[in-house]
């Protein structure tokens, strides 16, 4: 038992609050912990970002202990400030429930929600829609402006000259308080969200007078570039509900210096088995072998490994050979004419305008197996054609 405390203490762990030995001495105390992760559904995917907050709750849930994937529906509405140049859109009642349709299938993936020790899931709706001016009031007085105020990114806000939206101020205390509603132990979040979850930790000492554990996840980061390698601006998501092959592509197409803490974080490979990778790396070593192998384990992990193996043949025969996969997705349209950007769009290639205008003018996108640089090119759908963007994602498209 120790030693798997030592590992789920370890393993993509940023800070342990109040200390590691803290939290392990209760551990192995044998006493069970309820444990929680929030997530808004700001989006209709989860990604490989959120499977290192993921990985580290089923780590806790096979010692045990109790489990809480709490989607902040309500939360979701105010906006999460953290790590924002500038104030997050709120979104709507049915935004949030088209985000919702997929949630518990996608972290199915990961938790075990059925047999025994089942994840529960909860919304924070059910608490925080309920509360009045009044308890709103007497939540905020136990903080202060400059308690708040003293956010980088606040900082980096007011240094810009950039609105700061009092509601952001409220973010947190709501964050905090779901701490306090369902009683936790412990939160577990990215380090980036430090700040919402030790405020969670001192509302639970004023409200419930005991401690609750807060454990930081390291961010999966290029190291290289020191930015977010899940990153929805720049259409880089390996998302938990993309099919086996399409994750097995994307990761295949990461940037080499950030594969081995996507290897770390991500998946479930042995920890010794990724120094071995790098060492072999380091040592003159093809980076392509080391992504197979990656690729391959976190295909395994969501899929099982008749879906790894079958996506890495795949992998390997259309670019290896640089053949054509035998089999594409076909998608029908009503209209015929179509701006390039518009048509990646509308058929879910690329997420947004920004992204298909970089993927088109960076020579991404074929149509017809021609290269195509011109995101405002009409493209005229005559029967049939055949949609290429990157080296993996190919659709046939008809009118």
């Amino acid at each position: 038992m120790s030693e798997l405390v030592k590992k789920v203490l370890s393993r993509s762990v940023d800070k342990i609050y109040p200390s590691q030995e803290e939290l392990e001495k209760v551990l192995l105390s044998g006493k069970k912990l309820r444990i929680y992760l929030g997530a808004d559904p700001t989006g209709p995917h989860l990604h490989f970002g959120h499977l290192t907050n993921f990985l580290v709750l089923r780590r806790f849930q096979e010692l045990g202990h109790e489990i809480i994937f709490l989607i902040g529906d309500f939360t979701a509405m105010i906006g999460d400030p953290t790590d924002k140049a500038a104030a997050r859109q709120p979104l709507t009642a049915e935004q949030i429930k088209e985000n919702l349709k997929t949630f518990k299938k996608q972290v199915g993936k990961i938790l075990k929600f059925t047999g025994s020790n089942a994840a529960k899931i909860k919304f924070n709706s059910k608490w925080l829609a309920k509360m009045s001016l009044k308890d709103v009031i007497g939540l905020a007085s136990h903080f202060t402006i400059q308690q708040m105020i003293q956010r980088n990114m606040f900082q980096e806000r007011l240094k810009a000259d950039k609105p700061i939206g009092f509601h952001e101020f409220l973010y947190p205390l709501m964050q905090g308080y779901d701490s306090v509603a369902m009683d936790v132990d412990m939160e577990i979040g990215g380090s980036d969200q430090t700040f919402n979850m030790l405020v969670g930790r001192d509302l639970v000492k004023i409200y419930k007078n005991k401690e609750k554990f807060v454990l930081t996840t390291k961010l999966l980061e290029n190291p290289k570039t020191g930015r977010k390698l899940m990153n929805k601006s720049e259409g880089g998501l390996i998302n938990l509900d993309d099919s086996p092959e399409d994750i097995f592509g994307k990761i295949m197409a990461i940037d080499d210096a950030a594969i081995f803490a996507l290897a770390e974080y991500s998946t479930e490979m042995p920890l010794d088995k990724i120094e071995d990778l790098k060492t072999k790396v380091a040592g003159g070593g093809n980076p392509r072998d080391a992504k197979l192998e990656i690729a391959f384990s976190a295909v395994e992990m969501l899929f099982g490994a008749v879906k790894a193996e079958k996506s890495k043949q795949r992998f390997l025969s259309i670019f290896s050979k640089h053949e054509k996969p035998s089999e594409m997705p076909v998608k029908k349209l009503e209209i015929r004419n179509w701006k390039l950007a518009d048509l990646l769009i509308e058929v879910g290639m690329a997420s947004s305008k920004g992204e298909a205008r970089r993927l088109i003018e960076q020579g991404a996108a074929r149509v017809n197996d021609l290269k195509k640089t011109d995101p405002n090119e009409v493209i005229e759908i005559k029967g049939e054609i055949l949609l290429q963007v990157g080296k993996r994602n190919f659709l046939k498209i008809y009118v």
